[in-house]
């Protein structure tokens, strides 16, 4: 067991690491349990399409109307505290929301209520959370301290989460959700055991002023700017092509609905894939050449799905992109925190989050517009063309971003 323990959260990251890395995994194993209880208990309370989709847009929301809040905050006061705190508070909000359900006074409006704070709370949470890694481990260390908790997220949120939170709705509608609590507040307990160095004491200023601050920094820095750049261009190519998937995966490769939830499968295993070869990876590869690759699979991504019509090959390129996807999200996620100061890892996080929802947003409502237009495959093909163009207009600048402290 102490090989295990070393394998996966080595000594030299310290204790403080693996609290937070504890505190992570048991998180996410909650927040995956939601993935499936919070639909189907949607779906429990209404049939309107509209009200369905309220539902996913009012956990993101908050990201847009909060996010640049939530990282002033986190450069503001104790984040250990912050986190600890955002989390009891999700918990007390699903224990109402069990109550609820317990007592048969649950209707769609308290279910839509409780998707909004709960999306609000993990803006904060998440925000904050994402800032302890940098003051517990050294920079060189950040690739696979990253690694690690990417890992836990795919395999208990994306993997393990979902079925057991159907399972157990399945039992009974309040039992994820008390289940998703009860972990909340251990991660919450476990976050507090962390040894963080105390952050210099700020001056007086301006919420705006720290929001504003943290946009001069992105801007003024070259690295992180492209980088942030990078994240929410392909995010819209990737979010206009992800918007028709369940369509692309009915109608044009004829898998029906269980084979598009065998997609997303696929791709959370190419995900585990990426967490098993990332250390070998870094070690014989730059970060800057890792990055290359990975923005050119993106970019060859959609034009494969775009041309095939088989199943099995569009599996065999999700498993490659599940790969990529963990590979890239770790290695950017490390090449900011190790250029950002820590003073403001929280701003420049959530300039970097606002910019990935946002751009999510906008590039579901094109692939809708484009898919209605041109048909299912045609977002693909902007995807494509669009990441294209990007990719060489950048091309040059990648060898910059990885390695600039």
């Amino acid at each position: 067991m102490s090989t295990l323990v070393e394998v996966v959260a080595p000594r030299r990251l310290g204790a403080s690491f693996r609290w937070l890395l504890a505190s992570s995994w048991i998180s996410n194993v909650g927040d995956g349990i939601a993935l499936a209880a919070g639909p189907l208990l949607v779906a429990s309370q209404t049939k309107d399409p509209f009200l369905v989709a309220m539902a996913v847009l009012l956990q993101r929301l908050p990201w847009l109307l909060f996010g640049l809040y939530a990282g002033a905050l986190a450069d503001r006061v104790n984040r250990q505290a912050i986190v600890a705190l955002v989390d009891s508070a999700r918990a007390v909000v699903l224990l109402v929301l069990c109550t609820a359900i317990a007592t048969d006074t649950v209707n769609i409006g308290v279910v839509l209520g409780a998707m909004f704070l709960l999306g609000t709370a993990e803006t904060f949470a998440d925000t904050t959370s994402s800032t302890l890694l940098p003051m517990v481990v050294e920079k060189d260390d950040l690739p696979i301290g990253n690694a690690r908790l990417l890992a836990g997220f795919i395999t208990t949120n994306q993997l393990a989460g979902p079925p057991i939170g159907a399972a157990l709705f399945a039992a009974g509608a309040v039992w994820p959700f008390a289940t998703q609590a009860v972990l909340v507040l251990l991660g919450a307990v476990l976050i507090t055991r962390m040894a963080v160095p105390a952050m210099e004491p700020r001056g007086e200023t301006h919420v705006r002023h720290d929001i504003a601050e943290g946009f001069r920094w992105v801007w003024h820095h070259a690295a992180v700017r492209t980088l942030v750049l990078t994240i929410f261009v392909f995010n819209i190519t990737y979010g206009a092509a992800w918007s028709v998937l369940v369509l692309y995966a009915t109608q044009r490769l004829d898998m029906g609905e269980v084979g598009f939830g065998l997609l997303t499968t696929v791709s959370a295993v190419g995900g585990l894939a990426g967490t098993a070869s990332y250390g070998w990876l870094t070690r014989r590869v730059s970060l800057g050449n890792i990055m290359r690759v990975g923005l050119i699979i993106e970019t060859f991504t959609h034009l494969a799905l775009a041309l095939t019509t088989q199943a099995w090959v569009a599996m065999a390129i999700f498993f490659v992109f599940g790969a990529h996807a963990f590979i890239w999200g770790t290695t950017s996620t490390s090449v900011r925190q190790r250029a950002v100061p820590t003073e403001l890892q929280g701003r420049v996080g959530s300039v970097n989050m606002v910019g990935v929802f946002g751009s999510l947003v906008v590039g579901t409502a094109l692939g809708g517009a484009i898919a209605q237009r041109w048909g299912v495959t045609a977002p693909f093909w902007f995807g494509f063309v669009g990441s294209a163009i990007f990719v060489v207009a950048i091309w040059h600048q990648l060898r910059h971003i990885a390695h600039d402290d």
